[in-house]
């Protein structure tokens, strides 16, 4: 079974669908707690390892064989904390950052929060060192998407972070949507660049894991460039 952290209930039914479109017959345990990107947000995301542990052993209680990290801003804290309660974690946004050093050395990351940026940022540069890439990487936060993703209008957030997209050009090798709410603005952004984000490539590291595999997250792009 794979459990899954997940800060938003609205990531429950992202995951299932694509566990139903390319992992039928996965397990899957979902561990939703908001207040953990709440408290990480106004505190720094040290602020709440305690509580990601304690959900740690929640899920190696249930018999979790690993757990998959939803929220990129804890993402490095559930990846700290998983050898000290035994089980394995995986962010589901390192094959992300993984592809996107794959597709050259100017990527831009976007995001709807600003606590996103330093772990996702922090991500990529340790990525581009396992590769021995050299990474310029810019941040941009897309304004008021958030507050949509918030009052429940996800469309309405992912044709703001789509704008934002399609207006980078030809000093970008990949675009990285720091926020696994941000992926339905992919199909939105009419560029012609890389778009990564992370929910696809990371359920599909947790199943390797589950299976017993040793993918630790390597590349896995969610759209193609050109598309």
């Amino acid at each position: 079974m794979l459990a899954l952290l997940h800060t938003s209930p609205a990531h429950v039914p992202v995951f299932e669908a694509l566990r139903e479109e390319h992992h039928p017959g996965l397990e899957l345990r979902h561990l939703v707690d908001e207040e953990l990107l709440a408290r990480a947000r106004r505190e720094g995301p040290e602020a709440v390892a305690a509580e990601v542990r304690a959900a740690l052993g929640v899920a190696v209680a249930d018999g979790a064989r690993a757990v998959l990290c939803t929220c990129s801003t804890i993402g490095g804290v559930a990846e700290a904390a998983g050898a000290e309660v035994g089980v394995r974690v995986l962010r589901s946004d390192r094959p992300m950052a993984a592809a996107a050093v794959a597709a050259g050395s100017r990527i831009v990351v976007l995001a709807t929060v600003e606590s996103t940026f330093g772990p996702t940022v922090s991500l990529i540069e340790e990525e581009a060192r396992r590769a021995g890439r050299p990474v310029e990487v810019r941040t941009r936060l897309v304004e008021g998407a958030w507050e949509r993703f918030e009052a429940g209008d996800a469309e309405g957030c992912a044709r703001l972070v789509a704008d934002v997209i399609d207006t980078f050009v030809d000093d970008t090798d990949a675009i990285v949507l720091a926020q696994g709410s941000m992926a339905p603005a992919e199909r939105l952004a009419a560029t012609s660049l890389p778009v990564l984000s992370s929910p696809r490539g990371g359920l599909a590291a947790g199943a390797e894991a589950v299976r017993g595999g040793g993918a630790e997250g390597r590349p896995a792009p969610s759209r193609p460039a050109g598309r």
